[in-house]
């Protein structure tokens, strides 16, 4: 159960709760930035959030703790008897309230956050309702006490905070307020409905995972406590191995055996996660769309290729060939104890590029990046970005993570060979930093965007898109071999909006969306296998939100130019986007239609 729409590291949406962890290199020093004053309707908007937060926050603590919301730092997932239907009680008597605060409040925009965050607890009781009628509750306990203890005890988080990660730990073992141990009452819920073969089963390939991945949670739990010093934790650190240890050999042994191994959802389980993340056309029209754009992208790389090729003076057999011309490029790789530095200097270049060309305002101060660690990348294979808290936020900076290995079944890990060389730096950075997730989630701490319109209005589309088109605006002012890369992870999001609908909708197999990613998008063994087991286990439905929610921000600004003429002012266009928060697209094109266009027309 995710009863949060909320996802914690924007650029997967895989896990529930991962923020920050011990750092290869020193982060930035937060700076606070003066957060713009929030006019009334904010305030009472956030007023009747906290009614819904509330609600859902004793389901999900861990998730509230990360962002900020207060007295939840030593609490504990619930997974006690009855769960998802609790979480429908308590969501569905939140939700009736807010019905009535809408029945009465008369500002438009405090009655269209209401009606936001009234959409998304009917959508977490539809949800939630749906899994339990469908699925047979499975939950990777290893991953959630990583996440859980990892968004406590990070370099960002103050230390009278961090402190209360030995009474979470305590509560997750059974030795504390929590009597019971997390891997016994996860085993509970799914024994106790293991008896339905109607159920679905998790995957074979999702079970065997996560298998591989125990003993570096363990691990990667017992160095965040020591590089923190958390003192008096030994003996709850010795319960959570032996315990996290023995919910492995029961899965191995209990869940194992009969996982699936056809990774294809059910056609209204499926439909649900594409609503879920925001895509609302059908697939088969999504797929035919991505075809369409996987085929312009690729025939611009053909003609890119050559002239990249010429000037970095690569050898290759056919320089229209651009996954030739790709792992050529790939052969200038940097170590890993190089990849922040490197990396820095493209990000401290992007800044000036952002303001002399007048595409959206950034902050003045640097941005965060840093490498993941094992455990970190085994909870998040792929680069992401980590939102610092929206809420009593003083100063805390997002982290755009770069991990730099993908985990096996063995617990052993492939190297990436995606992220490490100089031409990738320039996408990556726009996307994961500015302008793309970075300066979002700065934008809605720091201009006083509602909480409706962050935690609640969210999905994937409305990020992901934002990020895409971010990456697409930094194009132009990129070296020859950064508009190569830039196009090549165009072509990645085109064949994740084919090959994810795809693959679930049974129209094509795991081994031949493999052969595409690697021979036709040029991605490696680590990156092609992150990018399956998020289509098929890890987050299914959610890789074609990136290319739907470009297109749809593509539209609305061909939209406005049309309407506005000369008058289109890009820097004015993009600032406005930043200043709907987290708007899915309908309401965001509303926003322009109705605010921006008639404001700009009068200048």
């Amino acid at each position: 159960m995710k009863p949060l729409t909320l996802a914690i590291a924007i650029a997967l949406t895989l896990v529930a709760g991962a923020p920050v962890l011990a750092q290869t290199g020193k982060a930035a020093k937060p700076t606070a930035a003066a957060p713009r004053p929030s006019p009334a309707w904010v305030t009472q908007s956030n007023e009747y959030a906290q009614i819904l937060l509330k609600a859902q926050a004793e389901f999900a603590p861990e998730q509230m703790s990360f962002f900020g919301v207060p007295g939840y730092d030593d609490r504990v997932a619930d997974l006690k008897p009855d769960v998802s239907a609790r979480f429908r009680a308590a969501t569905a008597k939140a939700r009736d309230q807010l019905k009535a605060k809408l029945a009465t409040e008369r500002d438009p925009n405090v009655r269209q956050d209401l009606e936001i965050m009234i959409r998304a607890a009917d959508e977490n009781i539809h949800t939630s309702e749906l899994n339990e009628r469908l699925t047979l509750p499975w939950t990777d306990v290893p991953q959630t006490v990583f996440s859980g203890l990892q968004g406590l005890l990070s370099d960002q988080t103050p230390p009278e905070r961090r402190a209360r990660a030995l009474e979470r730990l305590k509560n997750y073992v059974g030795q504390g307020k929590e009597t019971t141990p997390i891997t016994e009452l996860a085993k509970a819920r799914y024994s106790e409905r293991a008896g339905d073969k109607a159920l679905l089963r998790p995957t074979k390939l999702e079970v065997e995972q996560a298998l591989g991945n125990v003993d570096t949670y363990i691990d990667g739990i017992r160095k965040l406590f020591a590089k923190y010093k958390v003192e008096g934790a030994d003996a709850a650190l010795a319960a959570m191995e032996t315990q996290l240890k023995d919910y492995g050999n029961w899965a191995r042994t209990t869940v194992l055996p009969e996982a699936r191994t056809d990774t294809k959802l059910p056609a209204e389980l499926y439909a649900n996660q594409l609503k879920q993340f925001g895509i609302d056309i059908d697939p088969q029209l999504l797929i035919r769309r991505a075809q369409v754009e996987f085929m312009e992208t690729r025939a611009a790389m053909r003609q890119l290729a050559p002239l990249v090729a010429k000037e970095r003076g690569l050898k290759v057999d056919d320089p229209t060939d651009y996954v030739a011309v790709i792992q050529a490029l790939k052969r200038d790789n940097m170590p890993n104890d190089q990849l922040e530095a490197r990396y820095r200097t493209v990000i401290d270049a992007i800044d000036p590029i952002i303001r002399k060309e007048r595409i959206v305002d950034v902050p003045n101060r640097p941005m965060v990046m840093r490498l993941g660690s094992e455990a970190e990348s085994a909870a998040q294979p792929a680069p992401h970005f980590l939102p610092a808290p929206l809420i009593g936020n003083t100063g805390q900076q997002g982290q755009f993570v770069l991990p730099v290995s993908v985990p096996t079944t063995e617990g052993k890990a492939l190297a990436y060979d995606d992220f490490n060389f100089d031409a990738v730096r320039w996408t990556l950075s726009a996307h994961e930093g500015r302008p793309g997730h970075e300066l979002q989630f700065t934008a809605m701490v720091e201009r006083g965007i509602s909480l409706a319109r962050t935690m609640f209005a969210f999905n994937s589309v409305n990020v992901e898109g934002w990020a895409l088109y971010a990456e697409a605006e930094m194009v132009p002012y990129e070296p020859l071999d950064g508009q190569l890369i830039a196009l090549q992870f165009r072509l990645m999001r085109a064949a994740r909006a084919m090959l994810d609908p795809m693959l679930n909708l049974g129209m094509i197999d795991r081994e031949e969306a493999g052969r595409i990613l690697r021979e036709k998008v040029g991605l490696s063994e680590a990156m092609t296998k992150q990018e399956l087991d998020r289509y098929t286990f890890n987050s299914p439905g959610q890789a074609g939100s990136y290319f739907y929610g470009y297109s749809r921000i593509l539209e609305l600004r061909m939209e406005t130019e049309l309407a506005l003429g000369d008058k289109f002012d890009r820097l004015a266009f993009n600032n406005f986007l930043l200043d709907q928060g987290l708007l899915p697209p309908d309401l965001l094109a509303k926003a322009v239609r109705e605010v921006f266009i008639p404001a700009q027309r009068k200048r």
